[in-house]
């Protein structure tokens, strides 16, 4: 079972649906929405200032969120796709918007409705990322528009596909009782 842990007498809030891996940490002001699922070593720290997850969220292996102290909040939309050991710190995120495996997002950034973050990319604070479009590099610069369309369809899919792979660990789970 995943570690969830209460602090400044704060419990972490796990929506409907939600898959949690047995080392997944959730840590103090958070909220997560319904249908996400949140992988081995993610640890989401809300010990500091609010954490809030919108539904069908993803949030890989390795990954960690985290904000400033009473300074900047996590805000993560619908049908995110946060890659494997990405660092979000204090940024807010649209949408069905992607965040490539690696990537790095600093207090204060934003990343618009269906943009693409790349793998590796470091946004820095205070950097706002357009809707649908994709930013790479270090640090993280505009390499070109991305067609709306094309974007929620991949995102959904990512999306529904990571709901899949809950469903069979929770599966696996309930066959060995």
């Amino acid at each position: 079972m995943a570690l969830i842990k209460s602090v400044w007498g704060f419990t972490p809030v796990i929506g409907k649906n939600c898959y949690l891996a047995e080392n997944a940490t959730l840590v103090g002001d958070i909220v997560l929405g319904e249908g996400c699922s949140v992988w081995f070593n993610a640890v989401l720290r809300g010990d500091v200032n609010a954490i809030r997850i919108g539904n069908h969220v993803n949030i890989q292996d390795g990954s960690v969120l985290h904000t400033l102290y009473e300074k900047s909040v996590v805000e993560i939309g619908n049908y995110v796709s946060i890659g494997h050991n990405v660092t979000v710190h204090g940024a807010k995120i649209d949408d069905y918007a992607l965040i490539g495996m690696g990537a790095t997002l600093l207090d204060y950034a934003e990343v618009g409705e269906g943009a693409i973050v790349a793998a590796g990319a470091l946004v820095l604070s205070n950097t706002k990322i357009p809707p649908f479009t994709l930013w790479a590099g270090v640090p993280a610069k505009y390499i070109k528009d991305v067609e709306p369309e094309k974007t929620h369809e991949m995102n959904r899919k990512i999306a529904h596909n990571y709901a899949m792979y809950a469903s069979w660990y929770t599966q696996e789970s309930t066959n060995q009782e």
